[in-house]
């Protein structure tokens, strides 16, 4: 039973500590953390770090309430969704200064919400090796849970949790079609530092242009943080489809281009103002941007590459000047 599920009716009748008639629920550090879902020690851990409020003292005994029941409800709930202790403590200290938490937990929710509108799917070990070829690679299975494309079920050792079928779907067309697993497997590697980065980029730039007004807060306030959460739910689809367009837009030329390279034919000549994309790697195009800023990277590729041609072009032209000097002794 989850912290939540023991704590959802913790408050329905008396306490195990309740006593003289009180009304409120009252907890033994013992029954508190078994209601939260805690151990003693983490509560003890909590109250050093000002994180529980102080609990009542009677002889020798603390006494805990609902509020403490709650707020460590509240403690699990914030670091399962990646927060920090410490950024949690700056979360309830305004709460308690009377800020609120309802808009920076809905702004939470909705980030750790779905990007996707894909359901996860369960797979056995057979049916996986099915739609494989019937071949079984151990190696392949190992390569893709620790890529994230397979999780295995607990107490289940023949059956695995698929949190995109679409992605096993592709996998298997691949290598129905001659990839080798471990060659599908790397390219994953490859494709997700790119996509990585360009999600990365993305949230850059909507946090510079959108959600900077709403986060100059730490934490922000409730209304701000409603808004921003507003503005998640109409952005979020925003990415993948500039990412479906553009990769749509890129297969097509580069497409065109293998196409010809593999049948001979020529693609043309490349005219004065004719731009072509380039790629290169993530950890390069990430040190471009540290040196120059995010808005200069193309400028800055640009410069070096043009700085680089003309050096190369003097160079062969000082070559050839020198060869032609030669010649000119001789004679």
């Amino acid at each position: 039973m989850s912290g939540r599920e023991a704590g959802a009716g913790a408050g329905s009748g008396p306490g195990p500590a309740a006593a003289g008639g009180r009304s409120a629920t009252e907890y033994r550090i013992e029954d508190l953390a078994h209601a939260s879902g805690a151990t003693v020690r983490t509560i003890r851990a909590y109250q050093d770090r000002g994180l529980l409020p102080t609990p009542e003292r009677r002889g020798r005994a603390n006494v805990y309430g609902e509020a403490h029941l709650a707020r460590l409800l509240q403690i699990a709930d914030l670091l399962e969704r990646g927060y920090t202790l410490a950024s949690i403590k700056e979360l309830l200290e305004a709460w308690d200064a009377g800020r609120g938490l309802g808009g920076v937990l809905g702004l939470v929710a909705e980030v750790h919400g779905p990007w996707t509108d894909e359901e996860a799917d369960r797979i056995t070990r057979e049916e996986l090796d099915a739609r494989f070829g019937g071949s079984q690679d151990d190696e392949a299975i190992a390569e893709a849970v620790e890529l994230g494309v397979l999780e295995r079920v607990p107490g289940k050792a023949d059956e695995f949790l698929v949190p995109s079928p679409q992605e096993l779907a592709v996998a298997v067309e691949l290598h129905a079609a001659g990839v080798p697993l471990l060659a599908i497997s790397g390219h994953l590697k490859e494709l997700r530092g790119q996509v990585e980065h360009i999600a990365s980029r993305f949230l850059e730039f909507t946090t510079e242009h959108v959600f900077a007004r709403y986060l100059g807060h730490r934490p922000p306030t409730d209304s701000d943080a409603a808004e921003a959460a507003s503005m998640v739910r109409r952005l979020r689809p925003l990415a993948q489809q500039t990412v479906d367009a553009e990769l749509a837009r890129a297969m097509r030329m580069f497409a065109t281009r293998h196409l010809h390279h593999h049948l001979g034919s020529p693609e043309g000549v490349i005219e004065g103002s004719e731009t072509r994309p380039v790629l290169l790697p993530a950890r390069t195009t990430q040190a471009v941007q540290d040196l120059v800023g995010a808005d200069q990277v193309a400028a800055f590729v640009t410069a070096a590459a043009e700085r680089e041609v003309q050096a190369r072009t003097l160079d062969a032209l000082a070559s050839s000047q020198a060869m032609a000097n030669k010649v000119d002794e001789k004679c």
